[in-house]
């Protein structure tokens, strides 16, 4: 799967594994380095099985969640233009092939 970053603090935060340690600490800066290489290797969103992959709803619908530790997920939005959809105008995660990574923390604070 094809992944960007919403800015470059997010970026330099996933590449970067003295950053993600020194800011999320050591479980949640591993598993973060586990879930990318699981986004990296998948063909689309459906593939993901670890980490309780699901979709938000409500403010963050059209959002996609990973868990890391401790509370924290890693969040990504479809990169695609237009975004893939089911008849129920939902996003159809199956088809979205491309996404980028807008959020990690816990956003439940």
């Amino acid at each position: 799967m094809d992944i960007s970053y919403k800015d470059s603090k997010l970026r330099k935060l996933c590449e970067n594994s003295r950053e993600a340690n020194r800011k999320l600490g050591a479980d949640s800066a591993g598993k973060l380095q586990r879930r990318l290489s699981e986004l990296d290797a998948a063909d689309n969103v459906d593939e993901l099985i670890a980490g309780n992959p699901h979709p938000l709803e409500g403010d963050r619908s059209a959002q996609f969640s990973l868990a890391l530790a401790g509370g924290k997920r890693l969040v990504f939005t479809p990169d695609h233009d237009p975004v893939p959809l089911k008849d129920d105008k939902g996003i159809k995660w199956s088809a979205v092939t491309a996404v980028t990574i807008i959020y990690i923390g816990d956003y439940h604070d």
